[in-house]
């Protein structure tokens, strides 16, 4: 057992090194398009600059990291530039991932990745669709998961957790049409308190404890 925690140690430890030595190389490559870079959970996030975002994705596919895993965006409203898009890759030779992410707001497009990787096409369509992130020069930047007519973007944190319309098929009209929502019953309160985190009032059956 002693030997096994021993070599994850090492393990974790050579792992870290690693990613130490490789946000040292992409600070020398790049310079200023390199806003901040920091290894948490044994993983390296490296924030780049969005002016200079395809220039840094063409450079780490140059230097080893030639599989595009995914990418995704992350909403924080109260921020300014409230969307965070996150690219993951993966240089298999090495067997190093890479989180990497720039910061752009509802109004400015981010240089699309789809020259450097033709697999960002849908994930860039998707965070375009859910998030309303933007992609400049994208060859196809159309919605993929919501209809082409849906008012709004489904994973911001602003959006409504009932939406703004309902869809049904109508059979008079033969077609599907949009309705404003209406919901079957009020929005209630659940409380998940646990029975065992005292509770400030009496849970159902309570009552046969306390009967004197």
């Amino acid at each position: 057992m002693a030997n096994e925690q021993n070599a994850a140690t090492d393990h974790s430890a050579v792992l870290r090194a690693n990613l130490q030595a490789l946000s040292e190389r992409i600070s020398a490559g790049l310079g200023a398009a390199v806003l901040s870079s920091a290894i948490a959970f044994d993983e390296l996030t490296v924030a780049f600059d969005a002016a200079k975002w395809v220039e840094s994705m063409t450079y780490l596919r140059d230097n080893g990291f030639i599989c595009f895993i995914d990418l995704t965006a992350v909403d924080w409203p109260a921020r300014e530039k409230r969307f965070d898009v996150v690219a993951h890759l993966l240089d298999p030779k090495a067997n190093l991932r890479i989180r990497a992410k720039c910061m752009t707001d509802e109004e400015t497009p981010v240089e699309s990745c789809v020259g450097v990787w033709p697999a960002a096409n849908w994930f860039e369509r998707e965070a375009y669709d859910m998030y309303g992130v933007l992609f400049a020069h994208h060859p196809d930047l159309r919605r993929m998961l919501t209809d082409y007519g849906f008012d709004g973007h489904p994973l911001r944190k602003d959006f409504p957790m009932s939406g703004y319309v309902e869809v049904r098929y109508d059979d008079a009209q033969k077609r599907v049409v949009y309705e404003p929502t209406r919901l079957t019953q009020e929005f209630r309160s659940f409380d998940f308190l646990s029975p065992w985190e005292n509770a400030e009032y009496e849970l159902p059956g309570d009552e046969k404890a306390t009967r004197g």
